[in-house]
């Protein structure tokens, strides 16, 4: 009988690898590598986990690997050099369509969408000593947004490039780009991650940090820019030194596989993903959006099969488009 994945119960109180059936594992292949993103981001401490499911349940090895976030994981996963990658719909659907600036002109027309995974808000934060109040005050500051080709810097960068010409834009890591901050180095640490940002966090804990909320003219000008982007509000508390929500916006993440995966391997990592809710919240506290329901907050990249077989199976229509 074929396995589909260990239950929530069995998940939180005690971890078996159950092997799927041989006959299902036809050109599976010995190990899986998931494109993340930068140490600091949630994309890394997510993969880790769901990584570390894959391995136990599947009998494979399934590792992450840290890269510039979803501009080069769909990249990565449309040359078949990682098995499975996470992206905001953002820049998938623009390289799907042959605008990713990794491959200009080469549509990416391999990748299928697997399952659905969280919501990312564009953040910002200055440390509180700062004379910065919002972002109008940003004009002709040091900037960090991130990793060159990740979510944070390709559409942090067009808002500056659209609204300010004197900005000094930096790229790196969350983790390095927060030492930044703390050090004097950068004026604001702008980025997009799931909540809560585990460099944010830390930056506050260990700072007094002001985060900035996004006003009505902000808003307007990135959703202009990137029509993808829809309105999302952060919570109070998320952080230390935020004790009121934060206006922003936010573009969903979906994780990804090439077409080429077997239907079987793909059906079993959709099934783990979503059959293992409070798993998946242990990994990381954004999987609370991991949910079959969100399924169709991609309209954009086809699904693989192997994931339209389970979501049918479990009363969630596809549309013909995206399959």
């Amino acid at each position: 009988m074929k396995f589909k994945t260990i239950s929530a119960v069995a998940a939180l109180c005690a971890t078996i690898a159950m092997p799927v059936a041989a006959q299902d594992r036809d050109g599976w292949p010995n190990s899986i590598t998931i494109g993340t993103g930068s140490q600091g981001g949630t994309y890394f401490t997510y993969g880790s986990g769901f990584g570390a499911m894959l391995s136990e349940v599947l009998g494979l090895n399934a590792g992450v690997e840290i890269t510039g976030g979803p501009v080069q994981n769909v990249t990565l996963v449309e040359t078949g050099e990682h098995q499975l990658g996470f992206v905001t719909l953002g820049p998938a659907d623009e390289a799907r369509r042959g605008e990713s600036p990794l491959m200009p002109g080469v549509p990416h027309e391999n990748v299928r969408a697997l399952f659905p995974m969280y919501q990312t808000p564009l953040q910002a934060a200055v440390l509180a000593s700062s004379d910065i109040q919002n972002f109008q005050d940003l004009v002709g500051k040091r900037i960090g947004v991130g990793p060159a080709g990740g979510t944070s810097a390709t559409y942090w960068t067009r808002y500056f490039n659209a609204t300010d010409d004197t900005a000094n834009i930096s790229n790196a890591g969350g983790s390095d780009t927060a030492g930044q901050l703390k050090d004097g180095l950068i004026d604001a640490f702008v980025y997009a991650a799931g909540l809560p940002t585990g460099a944010y966090a830390q930056l506050a804990v260990e700072n007094d940090v002001r985060f900035l909320s996004m006003g009505d003219e902000t808003l307007a000008t990135i959703k202009e820019l990137a029509p993808a982007m829809q309105d999302f509000k952060i919570p109070a508390n998320t952080y230390e030194d935020q004790p009121e929500d934060l206006r922003t916006v936010s573009l969903w993440n979906f994780a990804i596989a090439h077409q080429d995966m077997p239907e079987s391997l793909a059906y079993e990592i959709t099934a783990i993903a979503m059959e293992n809710h409070d798993r998946m919240v242990q990994n990381h506290a954004a999987a609370k959006e991991t949910l079959a329901e969100n399924v169709l907050k991609n309209a954009v990249i086809p699904f693989h099969p192997g994931a339209v077989r389970w979501f049918e199976e479990n009363g969630y229509a596809i549309p013909a488009d995206l399959k």
